[in-house]
């Protein structure tokens, strides 16, 4: 039989001490009844990374044309085209 870290009879009293201990060291426990093995308590796979917002949406956008210039022509512009009077 494969070593398992604790081996330990169960009780409802200690049932959520042992179980937090699980995920809280990361060690297995065999769970016996009466010396007889009844469960595995293994802990839990780590969480997953969550991606972070930053550079979320990175590559769901399409550039067409060109996002420099200005979308109308300089002499369409009103603040150019004021006449200074003297």
């Amino acid at each position: 039989m494969k070593k398992y870290s604790i081996q330990m009879a169960i009780s409802k009293a200690t049932c959520l001490k042992v179980l937090d201990n699980v995920k809280k060291t990361g060690k297995r426990i065999l769970v016996t009844k009466k010396g007889e093995p009844i469960a595995l308590v293994i802990p839990p796979p780590p969480p997953s990374k969550e991606k972070g917002w930053l550079g979320c949406m990175r590559g769901t956008v399409k550039i067409k044309g060109d996002i420099v210039s200005p979308v109308i022509g300089e002499e369409d512009w009103e603040a150019l085209n004021i006449e200074t009077s003297a």
